[in-house]
Order: structure tokens, then C-alpha cells, then sequence
């Protein structure tokens, strides 16, 4: 990670942090959520936007982004935001690496991440479908994006991998999210029984990595 990556990382969590706690302060909860749904398609715009970027500068967090969705406006809508900024995205870094080749990923993500892309190149995810799409499931999906374009991986092998790995994944943390916000017991079981399955999955996958 370079500087200017760590100094976006830094500034990033700092805003979140201060813009949740000054909006809790202010509003509350509900009233927070409703503050929230007057601003129409903002809100979710500008969160796909956030999320967005964390997908092209992988240094930066995503995972919150998920909680804020789903906490900000709800189980549906926030998990349809998350899984449309994933697609997008992750399509971008990679066409971005596909088409470009190293040098604009390096630039991007910085030398260190750079090392652990090219490590998944190492492993033929292209021939394996079902491993490819275990390890998108993990939270390294943006590394792996950029990796599997990287490698060569035709895009109509990536696209489904990437779209099972999103619609199961990304509504775990969504679920999270809305559950603590509304206190819904539902959300948060099915999140744990999410978790357990993505936890099981990833593990097998990581396991056929080749050494």
C-alpha cells in the first residue's frame, strides 16, 4: 500500500466516522433513517459510489459500506445497492486489468497488493469454475477481480462466477446491518447461518489453492 492509499484509507474511515456519529447525535436511528429516505436516490447512489471506489482502490474498506447499506435503507434496497456497485465495479478492475495489463493495476492498488494478485495468477483459477467462484466469495473479491483479468480469463467464465459469489456474500453483511438497525432477530440469524455457509465454503476453497 502507498502513501496517497493510506492516507485515502485514513481519511475515508475518519469521514464515515465522523458523519455516522454527527448523524446519531443529531437524529438518532429513525430518525437518521428517515432523514435518509427523503434524499431520495442519493442515498443509495452515493453509497454505491463509495463502495465502488473501495472495489478500485482494494485498500480501502468495503465491508462497511455493507453494514451502512443495510442499516441506512433496509435489507432490500440496501442489498440491491451493494450487488449492483459490486457488479459494475468488479467488472471494471476487471476489464481495467484484462485490457490494460499490470502497469494501471499496480498504480491503483500499490506494489505490496500488486505481489498478492499475482499470486492468485499463480494458480489457475480459469480452470477451475467452482474454486474461482469460492474464492470471490471471500472478502478478496476485488483483489481477485483484478487477478482474473490478469490472467486471461475469458469474461463470460468470470461473469457467472462473480455473480453467484455476490448474490450469496453480500447479503450477509447487508443482513448484519439491517438487523442491528432494526432490531430484527430474522436478518441476524439468517446473517449467522450466512457466515457459517461462506465460512465452509471459503475454507474449501483456500484448500485447493495449489502451494
Amino acid at each position: 500500500m502507498n502513501k496517497t492509499q493510506k492516507f485515502l484509507s485514513v481519511v475515508f474511515f475518519i469521514a464515515i466516522f465522523v458523519v455516522i456519529i454527527y448523524f446519531i447525535q443529531n437524529y438518532g436511528v429513525e430518525p437518521l433513517r428517515n432523514k435518509v429516505e427523503s434524499m431520495g436516490i442519493w442515498a443509495p447512489f452515493g453509497i454505491f459510489l463509495l463502495r465502488g471506489i473501495s472495489i478500485i482502490l482494494p485498500a480501502l474498506p468495503s465491508s462497511a459500506y455493507s453494514l451502512l447499506a443495510g442499516s441506512l435503507l433496509g435489507f432490500q434496497k440496501g442489498y440491491l445497492t451493494i450487488v449492483f456497485s459490486d457488479i459494475v465495479f468488479c467488472q471494471a478492475a476487471f476489464f481495467i486489468a484484462r485490457y490494460f495489463g499490470r502497469a494501471p493495476v499496480r498504480g491503483l492498488v500499490g506494489s505490496k497488493a500488486m505481489k498478492r494478485i499475482e499470486s492468485f495468477n499463480q494458480n489457475q483459477l480459469e480452470e477451475n469454475f467452482f474454486l474461482m467462484t469460492g474464492l470471490l466469495m471471500t472478502g478478496l473479491f476485488d483483489f481477485l477481480s483484478y487477478a482474473i483479468g490478469i490472467g486471461g480469463t475469458r469474461w463470460k467464465i468470470f461473469t457467472p462466477a462473480l455473480l453467484i459469489s455476490l448474490l450469496i456474500s453480500d447479503s450477509i453483511l447487508v443482513a448484519v446491518g439491517a438487523g442491528v438497525s432494526q432490531g430484527a432477530g430474522l436478518f441476524l440469524g439468517i446473517a449467522l447461518l450466512g457466515m457459517f455457509a461462506l465460512a465452509t465454503i471459503s475454507g474449501l476453497a483456500k484448500r485447493k489453492i495449489p502451494k
